[in-house]
C-alpha cells in the first residue's frame, strides 16, 4: 500500500480521497502521537487549528476538531489564516502542535492535511509514519472531563501580524515608517492571505493595492496568485507601481514583479536577501541553501559576493532540514518557498515579501537593479518517461554522456539529471547562456536517455 502522507501532509480529492472519515482518524491519530509528551507529563494537550477558505475546509476542519476533542486535545481554532501563521501560533502558545487544512497552490476541489510538531516545526518522517500506523489502532476514547474543549482563538491574525512587523525595522532614522514611499500590489491568490497580508504591508508603511483578495471557497489560485501572475504584471505596470507580491493559496509563497511588470522568481528574490543580510552580518555562517534545481545564475551570484551556497534535494522539507541541522539563516527554492529562519519555522510569503520590500526601501534602489546581482540562465527541463530510472545514476554510458556535456558548457552551463520519485521518469535538466543551446543540449541528452534506459 501507497505511503499516505506525502511531501507535504496528506493531499487530493476533498469527500473523495480526502473525507471526513479519514480527516477525522488523522486527527484521533495523531492525538495519540504528537501529544505523548503531555500525557507522560499529566499536562492537557494543546492543538493549534487553521484552514485557507477553500469550501471544503470547513467541513474538514469540524472533523478534524471533533477527532482531535474526542481524543482528549483541546483546540484553538485559527479560522482561516496562512500555513505560516499556523506555524508561528503552534510555537507562540507552546502548543503540543499544528494541524493546517489547505491544498496550497492546488486548485479549489482539492484539500490536505499537514501536522506541525512542537515549536511549529514541520513533521519527520518518522513521525508521520508513526501516525499513520497509529490509524489501524484503536483511537484514545477519554470520556467525561477528560474530553477536549473547542474554542475560537480570536487574536491569532493579530499575534501573527505583530510577529510580521516585528521582524522589519519600524521606522527609518528620520522617523518615516519602514515601507513609506513604496506603491505594493498585494495578490493574495484569493486565499488565506488575503485579509492580514495587505493590512501588514499597510501597518509597514506601504501603500496597498490589493487583487485575488475575494475568497468564495471556490476560487482559490483561479488565475490569480503566485501560479498566475499575469494579471498581477497588468496591475503593477498599470498603476505605476513599485512591487508587485504574489502569494499562493495558503500564503507559504512569495514571487514578485518589478516596475517593469517582469518576474521576479525565487532564486532572484533568495539572492536579493542573501546579499542584503551579508551585508548587515545576518548571514549565518556566509551560507545560503538551495536545491539542485536553482539556477545556475544563483551559484555564480553567490561565488561573486562571497557566499557559500549549500545545495538539497528538491523539496522546501530538505531546505529546512539542512537549514536546522548547520544553524543557517536563509534558503528556499526557485517556486517563492523562502525560510528565514530567524523568524519562522517554514516557508513563509508575507515575511518574504516584507523582507523584500525592506531592502527596497533601506537602499533606494528598485526591485529591478536589486535584481541584476543575478542573471537568470535559460533553463530547459525535459521528462524523459518509461525509462529504468533506478539505473540513471550507474549506467556507464549515461555518465559519460553527461560528463562531456558538462564539459562541452563549461562555466556557463550546467546538466542536471534527475530520476523521479514516484514514476518511470528521469528528468533532463540543462541551462546554458542561450535558450537555444540549452535546448539543444538537453534534446541531446534525453535521447541518450532513452536509448540507454529504455524499458
Amino acid at each position: 500500500m501507497a505511503r499516505l502522507f506525502g511531501t507535504d501532509g496528506v493531499r487530493g480529492l476533498a469527500n473523495q480521497l480526502l473525507t471526513v472519515e479519514l480527516a477525522t482518524a488523522l486527527a484521533q491519530a495523531a492525538a495519540v502521537v504528537l501529544a505523548r509528551e503531555s500525557r507522560e507529563h499529566n499536562r492537557r494537550p494543546v492543538a493549534v487549528l487553521a484552514r485557507d477558505p477553500r469550501i471544503s475546509g470547513e467541513f474538514l476542519s469540524h472533523a478534524v476538531a471533533a477527532g482531535l476533542a474526542s481524543s482528549g486535545v483541546d483546540v484553538f481554532d485559527a479560522g482561516v489564516i496562512p500555513t505560516p501563521a499556523a506555524a508561528f501560533l503552534t510555537a507562540d502558545t507552546g502548543a503540543d502542535f499544528g494541524v493546517m487544512i489547505s491544498a496550497s497552490h492546488n486548485p479549489a476541489p482539492d484539500n490536505g492535511i499537514k501536522f506541525f510538531a512542537r515549536g511549529g516545526l514541520k513533521l519527520a518522517d518518522e513521525l508521520e509514519d508513526q501516525i499513520e500506523a497509529q490509524l489501524d489502532r484503536e483511537p484514545a476514547r477519554p470520556v467525561a472531563g477528560d474530553v477536549g474543549h473547542i474554542e475560537r482563538f480570536a487574536d491569532a491574525e493579530d499575534r501573527y501580524a505583530l510577529h510580521l512587523l516585528s521582524s522589519i525595522p519600524v521606522v527609518h532614522e528620520d522617523g518615516r515608517p519602514a515601507l513609506d514611499g513604496l506603491h505594493v500590489v498585494i495578490d493574495a491568490a484569493n486565499g488565506a492571505a488575503a485579509g492580514v497580508s495587505p493590512q501588514v504591508f499597510k501597518d509597514a508603511g506601504a501603500e496597498v493595492t490589493v487583487i485575488g483578495n475575494e475568497p468564495d471557497g471556490l476560487n482559490i489560485n483561479d488565475q490569480v496568485g503566485s501560479t498566475h501572475l499575469e494579471r498581477l504584471q497588468e496591475v503593477v505596470v498599470g498603476l505605476g507601481a513599485d512591487l508587485g507580491i504574489a502569494h499562493d493559496g495558503d500564503a507559504d509563497r512569495c514571487l514578485a514583479v518589478d516596475a517593469n511588470g517582469e518576474v521576479v522568481d525565487g532564486d532572484q528574490i533568495l539572492a536579493i536577501l542573501a546579499i542584503s543580510l551579508k551585508e548587515r552580518g545576518q548571514l549565518a555562517e556566509s551560507t545560503l541553501v538551495a536545491t539542485v534545481m536553482s539556477n545556475l545564475g544563483l551559484r555564480l551570484a553567490m561565488q561573486e559576493h562571497g557566499i557559500r551556497l549549500v545545495e538539497t534535494k528538491v523539496g522546501d522539507r530538505y531546505v529546512l532540514a539542512e537549514l536546522n541541522k548547520s544553524r543557517l539563516t536563509l534558503g528556499g527554492e526557485q517556486s517563492g518557498h523562502v525560510i528565514l529562519t530567524t523568524y519562522a519555522t517554514t516557508g513563509d510569503g508575507l515575511l518574504t515579501g516584507l523582507m523584500l520590500a525592506t531592502v527596497m526601501a533601506q537602499t533606494g534602489k528598485p526591485l529591478s537593479e536589486l535584481k541584476q546581482a543575478m542573471k537568470v540562465y535559460p533553463q530547459v527541463l525535459i521528462n524523459v518517461r518509461d525509462v529504468r530510472k533506478d539505473d540513471c545514476d550507474t549506467d556507464e554510458g549515461l555518465q559519460e554522456a553527461v560528463v562531456a556535456m558538462a564539459a562541452e558548457l563549461g562555466e556557463t552551463g550546467r546538466v542536471l539529471l534527475r530520476p523521479s520519485g514516484t514514476e518511470p521518469v528521469v528528468r533532463v535538466m540543462v541551462e546554458a547562456e542561450t535558450f537555444e543551446r540549452a535546448q539543444d543540449c538537453a534534446n541531446r541528452l534525453a535521447e541518450v536517455v532513452r536509448g540507454r534506459l529504455s524499458l
